[in-house]
């Protein structure tokens, strides 16, 4: 069962609404190659507002996400595509039900 999830919510810097959704389509990739991450989801709230909710079974396999790629990649464009800092949340897993 997972134990521990990351929440980010992301607002895009306006004219750029469209580079931050592309941006997280092609994170995907990204995150398949981390088997610690159990579950991942880009979603969109408004024109403006998203977010991404990862889910892991450990704090190692979180603390791993959160130093990968995916992470190194939206920081390294978050100036350019974010209208303010990613808001990030590491909420306990209380209860899931996945796949499998």
């Amino acid at each position: 069962m997972t134990k521990q999830a990351i929440y980010v919510e992301l607002k895009a810097r306006s004219g750029k609404e469209e580079e931050v959704a592309a941006f997280l389509t092609s994170a995907q990739a990204l995150v398949a190659q981390e088997p610690g991450t159990v579950a991942w989801f880009a979603v969109r709230y408004d024109q403006s507002t998203f977010a991404i909710f990862d889910a892991f079974d450990d704090e190692a396999d979180r603390q791993a996400h959160l130093n990968g790629k995916v992470a190194a990649a939206l920081m390294a464009r978050a100036e350019e595509l974010l209208a303010e800092a990613p808001q990030l949340r590491t909420p306990e897993v209380l209860v899931d039900k996945l796949p499998g």
